[in-house]
């Protein structure tokens, strides 16, 4: 077989693996170099000075006769590895930005290899089989009690957040034609906190649904009372209801009362949905899953493993009890899953997603379970969660600073004391284009505060107290 020109050889079938070695030499080396020319969670200088070195090094991306396979890598990878923001500094701490584990990563390298399309079984055999698996016993975390739990693979919260929105219309409507067929049932009425994510809103948008209620939530969480007072208010007023609760807020990862909601939605006949995004990965764990009690009661729950999970972007999941909770996504295209294939055996993965094309980012995912398993897992968890309380007691104990409140998962909100807001975006700012810290921002009824959002399960108490240095040192005095 002839030697394909230089940088045209593929990546699959028997000869992939030997032009991807070399290749892949080349790229740790420039990740390796561009880690140690940053030197930090993040390049200094902002985004102007990040600009013209990417222009720089990069520019042309479109010449007339290529620089040739290793240059190119060398080139652009060492660029995006000197530029990133670099979850696995303990000093970058802004957002629910995971740093993955190697072997996810690594699994990942094989999903791209093999490039199955997770929209047909004769693109996929292997990885739809693997993905109905993973996704099933997944579920069963979510829903111990269910027989036949399952979950769909999505890109992260946001799209499951809008898949759970979109289940609960077409559930409503589906009611509504059973009990009167000439009647016009009326659109969806969402409940949520002020907390919620901002993907309930914008789903409601796209969906076309009312404006969801949105409730106050001073304290960071729904509180029963209020729930309460909400749906007794709308009963014989409005239509169908969904009720959005939050496991982990993006704030200040509180957790709503569970229980408590699960019951109000039970008691006025409201649907229920729980965005676990964040806080879902506490299920892995024996020492912290008793704070989703409750979750199971949800008629559909939203994960994401590229948080808690340590896993590549994309890794979400939306779990249901039943498989016949997905009976609206139902789609049939004859290139894809005829029904003469389906009825033949064929699995039908296009009724799996609203997206056609889809990445095999299960493997990733089940290679880290069966890899390290739900104990391994939950010790990572453990870990970052007791990260999070060190970090609090630092604050606590130190003279110059206040702490919020103390964490429920991973995330610390603290202040200098006495700062204003506009001293606290600036000391954030600065150490952005300094490159030295990676802070979040988070606005609370008790005003602005910085974020400190921990997801590095390796994180030592000596880089959280470094971390505080150095926003001292650029709080004025």
């Amino acid at each position: 077989m002839p030697v394909p020109p230089a940088g045209t050889a593929l990546a699959g079938g028997t000869n992939g693996p030997r032009a991807l070695r070399p290749l892949l030499d080349t790229v740790l080396d420039a990740l390796t170099t561009g880690a140690e020319d940053r030197a930090g969670p993040l390049p200094p200088g902002g985004p102007a000075t990040v600009t013209r070195a990417v222009h720089e090094a990069c520019h042309p991306l479109l010449p007339d006769r290529g620089t040739g396979p290793h240059t190119a890598l060398r080139t652009l990878v060492h660029t995006l590895a000197a530029g990133a923001a670099d979850p696995a500094d303990p000093h970058c701490a802004a957002h629910l930005h995971c740093p993955p584990l190697a072997l996810a990563t690594a699994a990942d390298l094989a999903a791209c290899a093999l490039n199955p399309s997770m929209d047909s079984w004769d693109q996929a055999p292997a990885a739809s089989a693997l993905e109905a698996l993973t996704s099933r016993e997944l579920a069963a975390l979510v829903y111990p009690q269910a027989t036949r739990p399952d979950a769909l693979i999505t890109t992260g919260g946001t799209e499951s957040n809008q898949l759970a929105l979109l289940l609960a219309r077409e559930a409503a409507a589906s009611r509504g034609t059973a009990t009167d067929p000439h009647r016009p049932t009326p659109p969806l009425q969402i409940v949520c906190g002020a907390n919620a994510h901002h993907s309930i809103h914008r789903s409601a948008w796209l969906l076309g649904l009312p404006e969801p209620l949105t409730l106050p939530t001073p304290d960071g969480i729904l509180t029963p009372d209020t729930v309460h007072t909400c749906l007794a208010d709308l009963a014989g007023r409005t239509g169908p209801v969904l009720l959005t609760a939050t496991a982990g807020t993006t704030d200040s990862g509180a957790l709503d009362p569970l229980p408590a909601l699960a019951d109000l939605a039970d008691r006025h006949g409201a649907r229920f949905h729980v965005d676990a995004a964040y806080g879902g990965a506490l299920l892995f764990s024996d020492t912290h899953r008793g704070a989703l009690n409750g979750l199971a009661r949800a008629h559909t729950v939203a994960l994401d493993l590229h948080k808690l999970g340590w896993q590549p972007v994309a890794a979400g999941l939306l779990a249901v009890p039943d498989p016949a909770t997905l009976a609206p996504l139902t789609h049939q295209a004859d290139y894809l899953n005829a029904d003469d294939d389906t009825e033949a055996g064929l699995p039908d993965l296009l009724s799996r997603s609203l997206r056609t094309t889809r990445r095999p980012d299960i493997l990733k995912i089940a290679v880290t379970l069966k890899a390290l398993g739900r104990h391994g897992l939950g010790e990572l968890v453990d870990r970052t969660l007791a990260a999070a309380q060190t970090l609090a007691d630092l604050i606590e104990a130190h003279p110059r600073y206040e702490l919020h409140s103390r964490p429920a998962l991973s995330t610390v909100l603290f202040r200098p004391t006495g700062a204003d807001d506009t001293t606290l975006a600036t000391i954030r700012r600065t150490l952005l284009t300094d490159g030295q810290a990676v802070l979040g921002r988070a606005t609370t009824p008790t005003g602005l505060w910085l974020k400190a959002t921990l997801l590095n399960p390796h994180t030592q108490p000596g880089d959280l107290t470094t971390l505080l240095k150095l926003v001292e040192g650029h709080t004025p005095r």
